[in-house]
């Protein structure tokens, strides 16, 4: 441990490369590894705002994430919380042994945070435009341009459109910015989205189309039918009999005689073939 403490003592004089990398409210404070071979060495991170400073007797706060971290990076963007000037510090330890706490240089404010474009995407659903912007945070709030393809001179913020006008091409940019600073980003790229055409013609043609359809369904049937008893008239006529070769069969009378036979009966009905009734009528008449 003791050749680890000269051997930090001496890297870290020299080699700190202490540095912060801030984006969007994001901050991360970074550090160069220590290297011990066949030993495992951690770091520990703390910070002063004004606050200790000024009323805390220049205390400093450890960062509960990154202490004793294997790692060589720390999120401090929970920490910083306020607009006002942090200093930063690390320190290396192996075992009971550590090193000097190296200092980061000067001091860091979150307002210096680098702020770039909210990504967006624009869509265009029906005649509405819509606009979807990538979450930043919520320290972030967003202004939106857009305008119609070709009148670039009449932007406007209102960030309701009511609606898009037939076939028209829409632009969107936007841009990012956080009151707790007072500073945004730059605007993003033009993104366009082209609204539906004149949809008049093409309903038209719909009703047209399903008119038409309608017409078919009911005619073609009936069509088929007809076409069908032409042919059968023509192919397959049905004879027709004249009235003089219908077979008239008169109807068979009834012949009622007494007899003796029927001696238990005061009348009986004989039913006569139409041959022998034609007989009996004919000697009759005769």
């Amino acid at each position: 441990e003791t050749h680890f403490l000269v051997a930090v003592k001496e890297y870290w004089m020299i080699n700190l490369n202490i540095s912060i990398i801030s984006t969007n409210m994001k901050h991360f404070l970074t550090w160069s590894p220590v290297i011990v071979q066949g030993a495992t060495v951690r770091y520990s991170v703390e910070f002063q705002g004004e606050y200790e400073r000024e009323y805390a007797n220049e205390s400093w706060i450890p960062v509960s994430e990154c202490s004793l971290t294997t790692a060589t990076v720390c999120n401090l963007t929970e920490d910083i919380s306020a607009t006002v000037a942090y200093r930063l510090r690390v320190r290396a330890q192996l075992g009971a042994t550590s090193s000097p706490w190296g200092t980061l240089k000067g001091f860091f404010n979150r307002a210096t945070t680098s702020l770039t474009p909210p990504l967006l995407k624009v869509m265009a659903d029906g005649y509405h435009l819509l606009v979807e912007l990538a979450d930043m945070g919520p320290a972030f709030q967003f202004r939106l341009l857009y305008w119609r393809k070709g009148q670039e001179t009449r932007v406007s913020s209102v960030l309701h459109l009511a609606t898009m006008e037939a076939g028209a091409e829409y632009c969107v940019r936007a841009q990012a910015r956080v009151e707790a600073i007072g500073r945004s980003s730059g605007f993003s790229l033009a993104q366009c989205v082209q609204a539906p055409g004149d949809t008049s013609l093409w309903l038209a043609t719909a009703l047209v189309s399903s008119a038409g359809v309608a017409v078919a369904a009911f005619t073609l049937p009936l069509l088929t039918w007809k076409i069908c008893k032409i042919f059968q008239y023509f192919c397959c006529p049905a004879a027709v009999l004249p009235d003089t070769l219908k077979d008239s069969e008169p109807p068979i009378p009834l012949i009622l005689r007494g007899s003796e036979e029927a001696e238990h009966c005061d009348l009986m009905v004989v039913v006569v073939p139409s041959e022998e009734a034609l007989q009996l009528w004919i000697q009759k008449t005769l």
